[in-house]
C-alpha cells in the first residue's frame, strides 16, 4: 500500500497532510449478487482495510447495484467523482476494472480526469495503480475486453427476447393499454367500460371525424383520458387508433435498442424482424375496421399475410 502514497506524492507535491484520504468504490451488477450480500461484504472489507492501514483515513465507501455500461446511470460513482473534484479524496480502492466501469470511452475519461486531479486508483484484482506509466495502455486493453463482454451479453439478451417473441412467450405481448386489464393469470382481458370508449372512438373515425372532433366528443361525454385528464390530446387518440392490439393481435419488435451504450429505443423501420401474434387476446374491434382507420399499419401487418 506504500506504493500509492509514493505515487501520489510524485504527482502532487503540494500534498502535506499527514494522512492519505482514502475512499472505496464497490458495485454489483445483478440482484443475485446483491442478495448474496456481495455488496455489503465488499464494503466491510474495504472499511476494515482502510481503517487498519497506518497513515490512511477513511473518506467513504461508495457502493451501488447498477449496470457498468453507462456511468451516468451510477449515482454513487458520479457522487464519488464530484467529491474528487472537491478535493476530498486522495486515493480510491476498487475491486477491478469491470467494477469501475465497462464503457471504454467513459472509463478512460474518468481515469484521465482522476489522474489530472492527482488522485490515484488501485485495482485490486489486476494489482495495478492508476499512476503507473504503463497504465494508459493496460486500462485501454482491459476496458476493451470488458466492453466486448458487455456487448456479447447484450447480444445474447436480444436473441433471448427475439426467441420469446417468436415462441409467443414474451411478457411484452401482455403489456396493457387503454381498454384492457390483466386477468388472473397475467393475460390481457377486456375492460368493458373502456372498451366501449375504444369502439366509439374507432366508429367516429370511420365516420370521418377529425381527431379534434373526437376529443371534443370525449370531453362532452365526460370521458377521462388514459392518464385521468379531462381532455384527450390528439396524439393520445392517434396512438389509440394506430394500436393493432385492439384487433386481438400483437405486433412485437416495433422498437429496439440500437446502441448498447446509449440504451435508447428507436423505431423499427425494417432494421429488425417484427413478429405478429394473431388472436393473442380478445379483440375489441375487427381487423376490417382497423384497416379503414389505419390503412398504412394494416397493410404492413395483415395484407402480406392475407389476413384481410
Amino acid at each position: 500500500m506504500r506504493k500509492a502514497m509514493k505515487s501520489l506524492s510524485r504527482k502532487d507535491k503540494s500534498v502535506t497532510r499527514s494522512e492519505l484520504r482514502v475512499a472505496a468504490y464497490c458495485r454489483v451488477s445483478t440482484e443475485y449478487e446483491e442478495q448474496t450480500s456481495s455488496l455489503d461484504l465488499q464494503e466491510k472489507v474495504y472499511r476494515q482495510r482502510i481503517q487498519a492501514t497506518k497513515g490512511w483515513s477513511l473518506v467513504e465507501v461508495y457502493k451501488e447495484c447498477a449496470s457498468g455500461i453507462r456511468s451516468d446511470d451510477r449515482e454513487e460513482f458520479l457522487r464519488m467523482m464530484k467529491d474528487c473534484r472537491k478535493n476530498k479524496i486522495d486515493l480510491i480502492q476498487t475491486k477491478s476494472f469491470s467494477r469501475f466501469g465497462r464503457n471504454t470511452l467513459d472509463m478512460l475519461k474518468a481515469l484521465r480526469e482522476l489522474r489530472e486531479l492527482g488522485i490515484d486508483v488501485y485495482f485490486e484484482k489486476e494489482n495495478l495503480w492508476l499512476h503507473e506509466e504503463r497504465m494508459e495502455t493496460v486500462v485501454t486493453v482491459y476496458c476493451a475486453f470488458a466492453q466486448h463482454e458487455s456487448e456479447s451479453m447484450s447480444k445474447n439478451i436480444r436473441m433471448g427476447i427475439r426467441y420469446g417473441f417468436q415462441k409467443g412467450t414474451s411478457g411484452y405481448a401482455n403489456f396493457t393499454c387503454y381498454g384492457y386489464k390483466l386477468g388472473e393469470h397475467g393475460n390481457l382481458t377486456v375492460d368493458e367500460q373502456e372498451a366501449d370508449v375504444v369502439k366509439q372512438v374507432f366508429a367516429l373515425r370511420v365516420q370521418g371525424q377529425s381527431l379534434g372532433n373526437i376529443s371534443d366528443w370525449l370531453f362532452e361525454h365526460n370521458v377521462l383520458s388514459p392518464t385521468g385528464r379531462e381532455r384527450w390530446s390528439r396524439e393520445t387518440i392517434s396512438k389509440l387508433l394506430r394500436n393493432e392490439k385492439y384487433t386481438g393481435d400483437v405486433l412485437l419488435q416495433k422498437t429496439f435498442v440500437k446502441d448498447l451504450f446509449s440504451g435508447k429505443q428507436v423505431k423499427n423501420i425494417g432494421q429488425e424482424q417484427k413478429v405478429l401474434i394473431c388472436d393473442h387476446h380478445p379483440g375489441i374491434i375487427s381487423r376490417e375496421v382497423f384497416a379503414k382507420v389505419s390503412p398504412d399499419i394494416a397493410k404492413e401487418i395483415y395484407l402480406e399475410l392475407s389476413l384481410l
